[in-house]
């Protein structure tokens, strides 16, 4: 029996995906390690395959035709055998002492026969050429050394602290329960696996060590953000499907409705501050419509995101306004280490 499942989607990564799988492959026999060719045109699927040889029963070389990167995270959890299911993109590695830590924490939950819904982990912005590298971790929010629940919570996370994909590790079985699937040839859905399927959590435990490395600077990475802006119906696409995705009904404990609203102002943000950048009279006018189908979704919604005092600074209503927000966007920008 696995006890984890390691998708790795890889597209034309020969240059860089040796270091994910192998830093996958510390986990041993408990581990299942999918790599997943979407369709690549350079040696990927042949160095998946080299892997599989090399470490029978350990290592999967999957092949499918080009669904980018969501199509690929869904042929992995279609094929996954573990009881648990992680994503590590090909140009991003697990950390040594987390990953053994996981392992040894999800083999205990189990062999006790408890219920897992999702294992959350730091995560690292591991930035070309920066000095400091910007530790996302959550101390003080989620209870350590226990698996929780919603009504556990103490505090709300705050605007700086957000949980992404990197962050995760979700009980496989769960995700097929809820239906979970990824849109296909569309970037930035990984946001899409850090909401939809946290609607459905009821249990967690928090691992306070910093996990997944998540490597920025790569020439055309997706959140380059000059690439974000020519992608930018993308975003905008994957922002309107939490929106339709969002489900207040299924929520019962308040700290769970405002993590999702919490990650809902995040996107907002974002998709806001980028159209405001492009600042064009279609890309404003679009900005307006995305708050107006937020508030056609949900008004209580609405009025938690557009009145916060993000949501305030987002909509000033002057060119000023506008100049302000993007200035302090490049702030934060600078401060967490992003691009």
């Amino acid at each position: 029996m696995k006890i984890l499942t390691v998708a790795i989607p890889s597209y034309n990564s020969e240059a860089y995906m040796k270091k994910a799988i192998d830093h996958a492959l510390i986990g041993g026999e408990d581990v299942e390690v999918l790599v997943v060719d979407d369709g690549s045109k350079d040696s990927t699927l042949e160095i998946a395959k080299d892997y599989e040889r090399r470490y029978p029963g350990i290592v999967r070389a999957v092949h499918q035709e080009n669904k980018g990167h969501g199509g690929a995270v869904n042929t992995g959890l279609r094929e996954a055998t573990g009881l648990y299911y992680k994503v590590c993109d090909s140009d991003d590695f697990l950390a040594y002492d987390s990953y053994i830590k996981v392992i040894e924490i999800l083999k205990e939950v189990v062999s006790e026969g408890r219920e897992l819904d999702a294992m959350i982990c730091n995560y690292v912005y591991d930035k070309l050429g920066a000095k400091h590298k910007r530790v996302m971790h959550y101390t003080g929010y989620f209870p350590e050394k226990k698996i929780f629940t919603w009504t556990d919570l103490k505090k709300n996370l705050p605007s700086n602290r957000y949980v992404l994909m990197h962050s995760l590790i979700y009980r496989t079985q769960m995700l097929r329960d809820c239906g979970f699937e990824l849109p296909e040839h569309c970037f930035y859905v990984d946001n899409l696996m850090a909401f939809t399927p946290m609607i459905y959590v009821k249990t967690m435990y928090y691992l306070n060590m910093p996990l997944y490395r998540y490597f920025i600077g790569r020439e055309g990475q997706s959140v380059n953000e000059e690439i974000m802006m020519g992608r930018l119906d993308q975003q905008l696409r994957v922002t309107r499907l939490m929106i339709d995705q969002y489900q207040p009904d299924m929520v019962k404990e308040k700290r769970h409705l405002t993590f999702l609203v919490h990650y809902m102002s995040i996107m907002m943000t974002i998709s806001s501050i980028l159209l405001m950048k492009k600042n064009t009279p279609e890309s404003l006018a679009e900005k307006k419509q995305l708050w107006k189908d937020l508030q056609n979704k949900d008004k209580i919604l609405y009025a938690r995101i557009r009145f916060a005092p993000l949501g305030m600074g987002l909509n000033l209503p002057t060119e000023a306004g506008r100049r302000l927000a993007v200035a302090i966007y490049g702030v934060v920008q600078k401060f967490v280490g992003f691009n």
